[in-house]
């Protein structure tokens, strides 16, 4: 877990297996009020967090990374920085911390690589004679369901 504030450290996984770390100085965090609950301070506590990290511009990322990761947020990127909003919670640190979790998962899942492509297979010969089988099966049946003739 991060300490809101400090370096945001990525844990280790697909794409960075040693894992990441942000540094505090790239991170943005801006305040405002919630809309969701709070009680008496609702309307005077600015508990609602946004966190920015500019993707293109970040020194903690390399350039495969940086490239991955454009391609990757670019529908959620505006102006090559990714913006986390957290207001779920009441108080501003849990917030913080939640929209710090959130932002190093969206980095974690954007910085994997693509799945391996889905290799084509044919059907097995025991397969399509048990399909071919089935359908004979079938059409007889069907053919016994006749008007019935008296000779």
């Amino acid at each position: 877990m991060s300490r809101p504030g400090g370096d945001l450290p990525v844990p280790p996984g697909p794409g960075i297996p040693e894992g990441l770390t942000i540094p505090a100085g790239e991170l943005l965090e801006r305040f405002s009020r919630s809309p969701g609950p709070g009680g008496q301070s609702v309307n005077t506590s600015d508990s609602r967090v946004e966190l920015v990290l500019d993707v293109a511009g970040s020194a903690a990322l390399t350039e495969g990374q940086r490239r991955r990761a454009l391609g990757r947020l670019a529908g959620q990127l505006v102006d090559g920085t990714v913006v986390v909003v957290a207001s779920e919670h009441r108080s501003q640190h849990r917030n913080r911390v939640a929209a710090r979790e959130r932002l190093a998962d969206l980095l974690r899942t954007a910085l994997a690589p693509p799945p391996p492509p889905r290799r084509a297979t044919k059907p097995t010969k025991g397969s399509q004679r048990r399909r071919l089988d089935a359908k004979r099966q079938r059409g007889q049946t069907k053919a016994l369901r006749g008007r019935v003739r008296g000779d």
